[in-house]
């Protein structure tokens, strides 16, 4: 057992992420475990690339409101207290409500070192689509 210390907060990079994201790594764990681990704070409108996981990822908001949306167009409003699991492979996004902060946990698995494959910004029009259609 050890206490496993939350690394520096680091400004999420521009081919990643839209607008102001900052990422704390909690934990990476060592063989066997495939498990990585970091907290991801959104500033409100900021999101992620669209990508996906080789293995899914799971996410748990602990602060504010997000969205997480697929390429088939469902969206999925995040709150506080709210999880939500992408399976392995599935396109998506997430990021903060235009007008809320919103923090998440994120789990992923990583499968031989890579736990993403980042595509394209989610386009302006995207996320407006997705903040008026959001589903509960």
């Amino acid at each position: 057992m050890h206490l496993a210390v939350p690394g520096p907060t680091s400004k999420g990079p521009a081919d990643k992420f839209t607008s102001d994201v900052y990422l704390n790594a909690l934990h990476a764990g060592e063989q066997p475990s495939r498990l990585r681990s970091a907290m991801v704070r959104f500033s409100p409108g900021a999101r992620t690339h669209w990508h996906s996981h080789p293995v899914g990822q799971t996410l748990h908001c602990t602060d504010g409101m997000g969205l997480v949306a697929n390429r088939d167009g469902e969206v999925i409003l995040l709150r506080a207290g709210d999880t939500v699991h992408t399976p392995a492979g599935e396109e998506h996004w997430h990021g903060a409500t235009q007008d809320s902060l919103m923090c998440h946990l994120a789990l992923v698995e990583h499968e031989s070192g890579q736990t993403a494959t980042w595509l394209e910004p989610v386009t302006e029009l995207e996320y407006q689509a997705a903040q008026s259609k959001h589903t509960r």
